[in-house]
């Protein structure tokens, strides 16, 4: 029996928007972006004006996660986190998010935030790993299904520039 291949990070490119489009209608299928929203995004994550970064979890030839960050000055915002189910637990979001909080570090910014849907607590749990606190909620955000949004915001330890803070830095920290 063959051990499973680990999924590899890369960039994402244009070519990747149809497997990330079938992920996406599976894992979100009320509120799933369009073919138009990934684009726009990928438009702005190339070149020294790039305000964005997203990238792809590939395992062999299949597409089994994707991740997205914005940037805006000092303020970064994770646009979408998605992993495929039959990878669900396999700390997979865990490396797609480090993936960000790295992305939001090279563009200096001092703060990350993220809405997430006020019914998904396996995500939550993910983010408040992260160091992520939640700050208030989005009544109706997600559409159409009418679905409220936790908003989460992490910040940075140190006046530094950098939000990618590792787990192990972070330790046994209390924020009083």
């Amino acid at each position: 029996m063959t051990k499973p291949e680990t999924p590899v990070l890369r960039e994402m490119r244009w070519w990747d928007i149809d497997p990330v489009l079938q992920l996406e209608k599976d894992l979100f299928p009320e509120d799933a972006w369009s073919r138009g929203m990934f684009w726009s995004e990928l438009a702005h994550s190339r070149g020294p004006e790039a305000t964005r970064r997203y990238v792809v979890a590939e395992e062999g030839e299949r597409l089994v996660g994707y991740a997205g960050l914005a940037s805006a000055g000092e303020l970064a915002d994770v646009q979408t986190i998605a992993v495929a189910r039959d990878h669900w637990g396999t700390g997979l979001g865990s490396v797609l998010l480090a993936e960000l909080l790295r992305a939001a570090t090279a563009f200096e910014c001092a703060e990350v935030m993220l809405e997430c849907r006020i019914d998904n607590v396996r995500a939550q749990k993910l983010y408040e790993r992260f160091g992520f606190e939640a700050i208030g909620f989005r009544r109706g955000y997600y559409q159409p299904g009418n679905v409220d949004a936790l908003v989460m915001r992490l910040t940075t330890a140190s006046d530094s520039g950098s939000a990618a803070v590792s787990t192990s830095e972070r330790g046994t920290e209390i924020n009083g």
